[in-house]
C-alpha cells in the first residue's frame, strides 16, 4: 500500500482502487480500517478510490501520541493526504463517524473541497444528537424481520445502560438493509478492523465545538451530498436532513431499503446516486419522490427544450442534438426512472414515465417548454400533453409507439447476460402495455393543444408508419414527416432531424 507521512511523522497508508478522478474516502467506525468500505459497491468503476487507513488502523502506523486519535486532530491527516497527492482541490467522501471528521475538515478548509459526500453521516460535530427515540423509530421499521424481537430486546438493554459490546451480535442486523451472508461477514469483520482504544479517544470530551462548526459550514460553497439510509437509526433520515440544512449547496437522498451500509444493501442504487452527484455534467432533482438525473446545455435565459429518451437509453443519447440546439436554446435531457443515473424503483409503466416528465417540468419550472420525445419518451410526452393541455409549448414525437395493440404481440423475453444501463424490469412491463395499450391514449389525442410534429423513420422502422400518420391526423395541430432512418432517427440522421425541427419553428 502507498504511504505518506503525517505532520508528526506518523506513517499513514491508503489503498488505490479503480481509475478515474480521485475520490478520497474516510472510513468510519470510529477508527475502523478502510477495508470494510470495499470498493463502495462498484464505485471504483467510475472513480479512483483513495481509501485512507486512519492512524492506528489497518496498515497505518500507531502514533507516539495517543491524543492524536482525537477527531479534531485527524483533520491534519486529511490535509496531509491532500498535500501528498498534490491536489489543489479534492473530492471527499466520508462514512458514518468519519463524517464528523469531514465536517471539521470542511469547516477548517472549505476552499480545498471540490465536492463533499457524506454517507449515513455522524452528526456530533455539529451538535445534532441521535436519540434513543430515533433508534426506536428506526427499529420499528424492521418489525417483520425474524431477528427483530431479540434485536429490540438487546437495544432496550443498551438504552438502559448496558455496554453495546455485550450485545453487539444481536443488534448488528439493524445496521443492514438485508441480513444476509454478505452482511453477516461484513459485521463479523468489524472487531478485527477496529482500534477500540483509539475509538475512545476519537470522541474525547472537548473534541467538538458544534456551534462554531455549524456556523463555519454556512461558508462551504462546494456541492454536498448527504445520503441517508431509510432504515438507519444513526442517523435517521430526519436527523440527516438537519445536517443538510447547514450547508448552502447540499443535496439530500434517502436510499430506499438501506440502513447504515447502503453500498452493501443496494450497490446499484448507491453507485448511481453518488456517481450522478460526482459527475460535474450531471444534476439531480427530486421529482414526485423519484430522483431524476439530468444534463443541461445552453444559456439559462434561452427558450427551454426538454429531450426525453427511449426505452433502454438515457440522456446521453441526445448529446449531439442537445449541443447543436444549445446555440439558441436552454436544453434539458433527463434519465427516466429505471434508466441511467436516475432511481431504479422497480415499478414501470408509460403512465409512470409520463408522471416523471410532468414532475421534472414542474421541478425545473419549465411550463411551456418544447418537449422532444423518442419512442417510449414520446409516448410519455403525448400522454402528458393529453392530461395537461397547455403545459407543453410544442411537441415532437419521434417514432412514437402508436396506441394500438401489437400484432403479433410480444412474448416473454429473457434478460441479456451483460450489464445494462437500465433496469430490465422496464422491458416486460412496457411490453405488456404495448400488447394491450389503454384505449384512452388513443381516444384523447384530440385533446392535445400543442403544435405537434410526428416523425417517422420510414420502412426500415419496426413502427407501423401508417399508424403514425393516423396519430398526426388525430392531433388538431399535428403534422407528419418521414426521415428514412429506421427507429433511431435523431442518432442516425441528426442533420435531417434538426432540419425538420427548424421547419417546425424550433431552431
Amino acid at each position: 500500500m502507498p504511504i505518506f507521512h503525517a505532520y508528526d511523522g506518523t506513517e499513514l497508508a491508503y489503498r488505490l482502487l479503480g481509475s478515474g478522478a480521485p475520490l478520497i474516502c474516510l472510513p468510519g467506525g470510529p477508527m475502523r480500517a478502510g477495508a470494510y468500505l470495499g470498493d463502495l459497491g462498484g464505485l471504483s468503476a467510475h472513480r479512483q478510490l483513495v481509501v485512507l487507513d486512519l492512524r492506528g488502523t489497518g496498515d497505518s502506523a500507531v502514533p507516539d501520541d495517543p491524543s492524536t486519535y482525537r477527531c479534531d486532530r485527524l483533520v491534519d491527516d486529511v490535509e496531509a493526504l491532500r498535500e501528498h497527492l498534490g491536489h489543489e482541490h479534492i473530492d471527499l467522501l466520508a462514512h458514518s463517524a468519519s463524517a464528523n471528521l469531514a465536517e471539521l475538515y470542511a469547516a477548517r478548509h472549505p476552499k480545498r473541497l471540490r465536492t463533499l459526500t457524506l454517507i449515513t453521516p455522524g452528526t456530533r460535530a455539529v451538535g445534532i444528537d441521535v436519540t434513543d427515540q430515533d433508534w426506536r423509530d428506526a427499529s420499528e421499521l424492521r418489525q417483520d424481520e425474524p431477528w427483530y424481537v431479540a434485536g429490540l430486546a438487546a437495544l432496550e438493554t443498551v438504552w438502559s445502560g448496558r455496554e453495546v459490546s455485550e450485545v453487539r451480535s444481536v443488534i448488528e442486523p439493524f445496521g443492514y438493509g438485508r441480513w444476509d451472508d454478505t452482511a453477516r461477514a461484513h459485521a463479523a469483520a468489524a472487531p478485527g478492523q477496529t482500534n477500540s482504544e483509539a475509538a475512545q479517544t476519537y470522541y474525547q470530551d472537548g473534541v467538538f465545538d458544534p456551534a462554531a462548526t455549524a456556523a463555519a459550514l454556512e461558508h462551504v460553497t462546494a456541492p454536498v451530498l448527504v445520503l441517508a439510509g431509510e432504515y438507519d437509526g444513526g442517523p435517521t433520515p430526519d436527523r440527516a436532513a438537519e445536517l443538510v440544512a447547514l450547508f448552502p449547496n447540499a443535496e439530500f437522498v434517502v436510499q430506499r431499503g438501506a440502513a447504515h451500509f447502503p453500498w452493501l444493501d443496494d450497490p446499484g442504487a448507491f453507485v448511481r446516486t453518488v456517481n450522478a452527484f460526482l459527475d460535474p455534467e450531471v444534476l439531480s432533482v427530486q421529482a414526485g419522490g423519484t430522483r431524476l438525473a439530468y444534463r443541461v446545455w445552453g444559456d439559462p435565459s434561452a427558450p427551454p427544450v426538454v429531450l426525453v429518451h427511449g426505452r433502454g437509453g438515457d440522456s446521453r443519447t441526445w448529446t449531439e442534438i442537445a449541443e447543436r440546439l444549445a446555440d439558441e436554446h436552454r436544453v434539458y435531457a433527463f434519465d427516466f426512472r429505471g434508466h441511467g443515473l436516475s432511481d431504479w424503483p422497480g415499478r414501470y409503466s408509460f403512465e409512470l414515465f409520463r408522471d416523471d416528465l410532468h414532475a421534472f417540468l414542474e421541478a425545473r419550472n419549465l411550463a411551456g417548454a418544447t418537449v422532444v420525445g423518442h419512442s417510449m419518451g414520446a409516448a410519455a410526452a403525448y400522454l402528458l400533453a393529453e392530461q395537461e393541455p397547455g403545459l407543453i409549448g410544442r411537441l415532437v414525437l419521434e417514432e412514437v409507439p402508436p396506441p394500438f395493440p401489437l400484432d403479433p404481440p410480444r412474448g416473454p423475453v429473457e434478460r441479456p447476460d451483460e450489464e445494462l444501463d437500465f433496469d430490465w424490469s422496464v422491458v416486460p412491463s412496457t411490453n405488456a402495455q404495448l400488447n394491450e395499450p389503454d384505449p384512452a391514449g388513443r381516444e384523447r389525442l384530440g385533446e392535445i393543444t400543442a403544435p405537434t410534429l410526428v416523425i417517422g423513420g420510414g420502412p426500415a422502422s419496426q413502427i407501423a408508419q401508417d399508424r403514425l400518420v393516423w396519430m398526426a391526423g388525430r392531433i388538431p395541430r399535428g403534422r407528419f414527416v418521414t426521415i428514412e432512418a429506421g427507429h433511431l432517427v435523431h442518432t442516425e440522421r441528426p442533420d435531417e432531424f434538426l432540419t425538420e425541427l427548424r421547419s417546425f419553428g424550433l431552431v
